[in-house]
């Protein structure tokens, strides 16, 4: 049974704790309003940039002059996943779950006999990842010194991604993020970004005349889809990080409250049990005169 100093040192370190996870959970709170706002107000412009794209790019899919970004290499063997995952932890399950969706995709593909290769973007998926896979890694974006993320960031990454694909390095190119849903609600995604998805049965069916050509616009629009898709990615992992962190903080200062109520409860009957052998004995000893 534990001393009452031993008691008393717990409560003590419990305390410092909840302090700590309190003063987290109130910074997570005050960034996450400003990365929810960010991400919320790029969707938009997002989907409205996908669908200009997808009805540009549906007649010219067939094209033999269409770009490579949208027909592809006409293969799918070599696959790179892109991780995109926190450069800190103490955010609940939200690097985890990210995780293991990559590699539920990767065991699926070699499982077909594809080639795999992995780019992690955050450090704690790239710690998780090269347990089992180090030797798929081809690439790690360190983003751990950036105040800021902003549309810069997503274009480095874009332009690596597209010099890798014009090089020949991968075939398709996958990225996995979180979706931000609410504080407590971040949904694990995975989106194709190379070659660009069209939906066919997207549009209305008009036909339009482009000026230029078709070809002509989608080479400037498929580059800017991607690094839009990185982009937009990057926004809506920021804003789960930090949901998923306010929750996890939230948690771990309720559970060490409870703790502490809980060592109270024994510190203080501990010291009443202390006194009442000390009472037995003086007036034991009283008795004995």
């Amino acid at each position: 049974m534990p001393s009452l100093k031993d008691l008393k040192t717990r409560i003590e370190s419990v305390k410092s704790t909840r302090k700590i996870t309190k003063a987290m959970q109130m910074v997570a709170a005050a960034k996450l309003r400003r990365a929810q706002d960010a991400a919320e107000e790029a969707r938009p412009y997002t989907e409205r940039f996908a669908a200009v794209l997808t009805a540009v790019a549906q007649s010219a899919k067939g094209s033999d002059d269409a770009p490579l970004l949208l027909k592809g290499t006409g293969s799918d063997q070599t696959h790179l996943l892109v991780v995109m995952t926190a450069e800190r932890g103490l955010c609940g399950g939200f690097n985890s779950s990210i995780v293991k969706m990559a590699k539920a995709k990767i065991e699926e593909l070699q499982g077909k006999g594809k080639t795999v290769k992995i780019l992690t973007v955050g450090k704690k998926g790239r710690e998780q990842l090269k347990r089992d896979y180090a030797s798929l890694f081809v690439a790690h974006v360190d983003l751990s010194e950036v105040k800021k993320l902003g549309y810069a960031n997503a274009k480095d990454i874009a332009t690596d991604l597209l010099a890798r694909f014009e090089g020949g390095e991968f075939d398709v190119a996958t990225i996995f993020f979180s979706r931000f849903e609410s504080v407590i609600s971040q949904v694990p995604t995975a989106q194709q970004i190379i070659p660009t998805p069209v939906d066919a049965e997207a549009g209305d069916g008009t036909v339009y005349d482009y000026e230029p050509d078709q070809e002509e616009i989608l080479a400037e629009l498929l580059p800017s889809g991607v690094a839009t898709a990185v982009f937009s990615a990057l926004l809506e992992n920021g804003a789960s990080e930090q949901g998923a962190r306010m929750s996890a903080m939230d948690n771990a200062t309720r559970n060490a409250g409870e703790m502490i109520d809980k060592l109270t409860i024994q510190f203080n009957r501990s010291r009443q049990a202390v006194i009442t052998n000390e009472l037995i004995e003086i007036i034991s000893g009283a008795e004995a005169l």
